[in-house]
């Protein structure tokens, strides 16, 4: 468990984000924590996204302040990062992943939680409705599972061959399993095998990949979840090593060497979190904020990656990417 301070400042140095507070005089500093399965250099960006924001809707230099909570490991570890911010009262505690909200549901059922990629809240329990949460829990939703049709249509179109696809998933994220249980039921109509894989460790990731082999009618989609963020490099060279078409979640994997992304922008959605922080510290209750749905999502294609492939990305993806990497 790490924790780190961040502190608002305007203009260009609000990405670097020192730890020295400097609030206006007579002005209580709003405290916001947030709690997340992604590294502290991955939230650097979100947070700064974050803060600019909110100083766009008026919150002046060290008006407010941001701790950060890093969980990755296990449920254990999200308890105590859950306790340590639940601890120290602050105004707004902003949750990325499934398992970071479960741990603070746990911890607190008053101080306000916006929480940010999560799939299907209400059957985890975390909230209500999506139109009304009911309680102190509302915020942004990852993936529709109905989206994880696009996911099967880009390695249809990528790799016409494709009849058996493997759905790497953390079993411990209720959300992303649900996911892809939804991809799973959509093999019939693709004429696809559809085969779970769960992982819990990099070692798993390692041994998953082995296992379903590299035979060329193979693919693999990654399911969304802090583990294949932080051990994307791994998992990157794994498959392609294997030269198995993989399809990723978040636009950080296609940069980094994936062959392809189809997700949601993050800094996007902490942009929007912001402003629901802003309207909670102004007044309003997170039960009468609605849980939101993804309006956007980025895909982006590698086609350095796609060449040592030997795959050719038909004209009709490269029309509608958001981004091509060369």
């Amino acid at each position: 468990m790490k924790r780190r301070e961040f502190v608002a400042l305007v203009g260009a140095a609000a990405a670097a984000w020192p730890l020295a507070a400097r609030a206006q005089p007579m002005e209580r500093v709003r405290r916001i924590a947030m709690l997340s399965e992604f590294t502290e250099p991955q939230m650097q960006p979100l947070i700064a996204a974050f803060g600019q924001q909110m100083q766009q809707l008026g919150w002046k230099d060290g008006s407010f302040r941001i701790d950060l909570q890093v969980a990755i490991a296990d449920a254990a570890q999200f308890e105590a990062a859950a306790a340590a911010i639940v601890g120290t009262a602050p105004d707004v505690v902003v949750a990325l992943g499934s398992r970071a909200v479960r741990a603070l549901q746990q911890q607190t059922r008053t101080i306000p939680v916006v929480f940010t990629l999560v799939a299907e809240p209400v059957a985890q329990g975390l909230v209500e409705s999506l139109a009304r949460p009911g309680g102190n829990i509302t915020g942004f939703t990852n993936f529709e599972f109905s989206f994880a049709g696009k996911w099967m249509d880009a390695l249809k179109e990528i790799e016409p061959r494709t009849s058996q696809v493997m759905l790497m998933v953390n079993p411990g994220n209720s959300g992303a399993l649900g996911l892809a249980h939804s991809v799973e039921g959509m093999g019939p109509g693709y004429g696809v095998k559809m085969t779970i894989a769960p992982v819990r460790t990099a070692a798993e990731i390692e041994t998953a990949i082995a296992d379903f082999g590299a035979a060329g009618d193979r693919a693999i989609i990654v399911l969304p979840d802090g583990l294949v963020v932080s051990n994307r490099e791994l998992l990157i060279q794994s498959v392609n090593r294997s030269k198995i078409p993989t399809v990723f979640p978040f636009r950080i994997f296609a940069v980094d060497g994936g062959l392809l992304s189809w997700g949601l922008d993050f800094a996007g959605v902490y942009r929007q979190a912001a402003v629901y922080t802003d309207r909670i510290l102004r007044g309003e209750s997170p039960r009468d904020l609605p849980v939101q749905a993804p309006t956007k999502f980025e895909l982006v294609i590698n086609l350095k990656t796609a060449r040592a492939l030997g795959l050719v990305v038909p004209p009709t993806l490269l029309a509608i990417a958001d981004e091509v990497i060369e």
